[in-house]
């Protein structure tokens, strides 16, 4: 049920952010707050029996649910920023994309080592991105507990990509 309006709610936008792109824009979603408090519902329940000390958003979008997912849960909530933006102390990991490479960054006090963290976004591609955060996190000396995703784009493989290091991922509407 709950994809089925995701999906209803998804606008598709050609060509973004380069040719033969379709963009998934979950912008849309945020137009509906019943809509918006039924994800956070069905992650809640997804999620239920999962040990949570932390959620772990990645930028931009990863930070709309994750930071509701976080309150909604009763366990703080950490950004994962782009390189630079990010105030006090931190570290970093340079991970590869497709077309060059980016770094992502965490504070170094935004957990306690042995902490369970839940790695969300919003979209799971290839799985990139949460795999560089992941990393990060255990570097950290966290434990991830899982992935949460609003839409999964199921060609691109992602899940297959961040399954053996959790194999707790839910993705509540998959193309």
């Amino acid at each position: 049920m709950i994809d089925q309006q995701i999906k209803a709610a998804v606008r598709d936008i050609a060509d973004f952010p380069k040719p033969g792109i379709i963009f998934k824009d979950i912008t849309t979603i945020l137009k509906d707050p019943k809509l918006c408090e039924g994800i956070v519902d069905a992650f809640v329940e997804q999620l239920q029996g999962t040990r949570i000390d932390a959620i772990a958003g990645v930028e931009s979008r990863g930070f709309l649910f994750g930071l509701t997912l976080a309150t909604k849960l009763g366990v703080p909530f950490i950004p994962v920023r782009k390189a630079g933006k990010l105030p006090y102390t931190i570290r970093q990991k340079k991970y590869d994309l497709e077309y060059g490479t980016a770094t992502i960054e965490m504070h170094t006090d935004a957990f306690e080592p042995g902490s369970h963290i839940l790695l969300h976004d919003d979209l799971l591609a290839t799985g990139g991105t949460v795999n560089a955060a992941s990393e990060l996190i255990k570097e950290m000396g966290g434990v991830i507990a899982g992935f949460s995703f609003v839409v999964g784009l199921g060609f691109l493989n992602g899940k297959e990509r961040i399954a053996p290091i959790s194999n707790k991922i839910v993705v509540l509407a998959e193309y």
